[in-house]
């Protein structure tokens, strides 16, 4: 099945030897009664073979909220991981990396929350699920880059006129823009927008993948690939998104090439996305130019994921008040999907 799938896309001698571990991968996970989730950014060679279910991070959520394994391991960077901790306290939750960490998560801290509702009282906050779960822990509401628009539309139909949105500035402009919300950079006064209308106030922290993405890269797909349609993560910067002919999530992506006939697709993400969609959708050309990939997302292999389930290694841990006050705003981004 690998060698089929991935024929085009993996070395030939690769696939051959990933093949022999995702096997080992495999028996393993049926004898420990674990379910192993792989998001949308991991290697092909793992992404097509070892996952009992694929894609972004709120569908992957969900299903590790459902999920009746003993052992979990996520196949995606640390917070994630949390994130399924949090939803599932008593199971067993393995990242195969201690190393898969994430800029937007280390750029926001449970300390920068507290000056920010200091700043803006009584505007909810609203964390990424691209946070550690100390942010989580003292946010009202979660969402991704899938749901953004619909957790600040709930927020807006409830009357708030300030709603803080953290920690990716990018995609809280491009939020903020689809919802046709001014936005206000963390620090500037409140008043920058009457206090009668609402406003988006965001933080200063970027993914270090999108925000290398730009406007030229945009101009020399369409020289080079006229007839291709552009894709772009909402975490681009609202000029690359402003360019492009589609801006939404991995999930969105992923439905938009398998149901939308194009002559070519070029997606402005980490590159692995690109990958795996042409392997799923051989009979789409997907314009592989990519040269960006997340140096975190990219610590995660087969490898690791074999020594994590042989060893029963790198266990997520939480402090239970954690758990129990990161849960509630979890919920509420599930309850938005």
């Amino acid at each position: 099945m690998m060698q089929a799938r991935l024929k085009g896309v993996v070395p030939p001698f690769e696939i051959e030897m990933k093949a022999e571990i995702a096997h080992k991968i495999n028996l393993l996970k049926k004898e420990l009664n674990a379910v192993i989730l792989g998001h949308n950014y991991m290697e092909p060679a793992l992404f097509h073979s070892v996952p009992d279910y694929t894609g972004d991070s709120l569908y992957l959520s969900a299903v590790s909220a459902q999920t009746d394994a003993d052992i979990i391991v996520f196949c995606g960077v640390w917070f994630m991981g949390e994130t399924a901790k949090i939803l599932n306290p008593s199971k067993t939750v393995l990242v195969p990396s201690t190393k898969a960490g994430c800029s937007l998560a280390a750029g926001i801290s449970a300390k920068d929350v507290a000056a920010l509702r200091l700043m803006y009282p009584g505007a909810p906050v609203v964390s990424y699920v691209n946070t550690y779960a100390e942010v989580k822990a003292v946010s009202d509401y979660c969402c991704t880059s899938g749901n953004a628009s619909k957790v600040l539309k709930h927020l807006l139909d409830e009357g708030h006129k300030r709603i803080i949105f953290l920690p990716d500035e990018f995609l809280a402009r491009n939020t903020a823009a689809e919802m046709e919300v001014p936005f206000i950079q963390a620090g500037q006064p409140i008043d920058t927008v009457p206090l009668d209308q609402p406003a988006v106030i965001g933080w200063h922290v970027r993914c270090e993948v999108h925000e290398l993405f730009t406007v030229d890269d945009v101009h020399a797909i369409r020289r080079q690939y006229p007839d291709a349609v552009i894709l772009a993560h909402p975490e681009c910067s609202p000029e690359v998104i402003e360019a492009v002919d589609v801006a939404g999530s991995t999930k969105m992506m992923t439905d938009y090439v398998e149901k939308v006939d194009k002559p070519r697709y070029a997606l402005l993400t980490e590159c692995s996305m690109g990958d795996n969609l042409a392997a799923q959708f051989p009979h789409r050309e997907m314009v592989r130019a990519c040269s960006l990939r997340c140096q975190h997302m990219n610590q995660i292999t087969l490898e690791d994921t074999l020594a994590a389930l042989e060893k029963i290694q790198y266990k997520v841990e939480l402090p239970p008040d954690i758990i129990e006050q990161a849960r509630k705003p979890i919920e509420r981004m599930l309850a938005l999907r």
